[in-house]
């Protein structure tokens, strides 16, 4: 098991990630290649990272919740 220090480190990377890419790929998707494209993605990133970094915080568990089910073997009944 990771220690608490890893999965929080790991969580500020993916929400990072992750905002900077969805907020990047929504923002051309909505502006195109506006001359101040880069200046509303950035400020679009800085605004989405903490959100993230909130949010995958409570939706982390319950993921991990979801993985563990379903990658759980499952007992064949004998028939």
């Amino acid at each position: 098991m990771q220690s608490r220090k890893v999965i929080l480190l790991a969580q500020v990377f993916i929400s990072g990630l992750m905002a900077f890419s969805m907020s990047g790929i929504m923002g051309f998707l909505h502006t195109g290649n506006a001359p101040d494209f880069i200046k509303i993605w950035l400020s679009a990133f800085i605004t989405a990272w903490p959100i993230a970094f909130v949010l995958s915080l409570g939706v982390s568990p319950l993921a991990f919740w979801m993985a563990g089910r379903l990658a759980k073997p499952r007992h064949r009944a004998q028939g």
